[in-house]
């Protein structure tokens, strides 16, 4: 998967799909939680930084983690002395960072995800207590969103049963909600923002 992404990173933010989704899931984070310029966060799956340069304006740091090299090496051209990410090139499911996030937000990435419990077992144990979830990804679908579905273990996910794994690995006011559509030429794609607190 790792080198899929690779090829993919020097055209990757020319989608307005993309970049236009990743504004959506912004405001859709800033009207959950309250985002204050004392907050460290991890962009989870970071990619370019389309999500979390935008949240990177609001807040004292973030940490952009990604298992592509190609895709970080993107985000870093875009680092400015005004908003920048730190990149961080590690599996942090396999290999866990030895950190403590006020939150967590992440864009299309968990159906990247095979283990989801250990995943989110994982992350948990990176956020201050009372910290937040705030994942963006597609609500389930038929396994035609993506041309090629190497590397996808889900094809989107359904309410009940993730809400569930999330309470299950010890997360408070868990919600699922609706927060854009995609439309492709052959269907439309919901996009929901899952949110917690440790």
């Amino acid at each position: 998967m790792m080198s899929q992404f690779d090829k993919r990173a020097e055209n990757w933010d020319k989608g307005d799909i993309r970049v236009n989704g990743a504004k959506v899931i912004a405001d859709a984070i800033e009207n959950k939680f309250v985002l204050s310029d004392n907050m460290v966060l991890m962009d989870f799956g970071v990619g370019t930084g389309l999500l979390g340069f935008e949240i990177a304006k609001k807040v004292q740091k973030v940490y952009g983690v990604d298992t592509s090299k190609g895709m970080l090496d993107k985000l870093e051209e875009k680092n400015t002395p005004e908003v920048s990410i730190e990149a961080i090139h590690q599996d942090i499911v396999e290999n866990p960072l030895d950190m403590k996030f006020h939150g967590l937000i992440s864009s299309m990435t968990l159906h990247h995800v095979e283990d989801l419990t250990k995943f989110f077992q994982t992350v948990k144990e990176n956020l201050h207590e009372g910290g937040f979830l705030a994942i963006a990804d597609l609500e389930s679908e038929d396994g035609t969103f993506h041309s090629d579905n190497t590397g996808v273990y889900h094809f989107g996910f359904e309410k009940d049963a993730l809400c569930k794994i999330v309470e299950n690995c010890g997360f408070k006011n868990v919600s699922f909600e609706n927060i854009n559509t995609i439309n492709k030429p052959h269907r439309d794609f919901g996009v929901f923002l899952l949110s917690a607190e440790a």
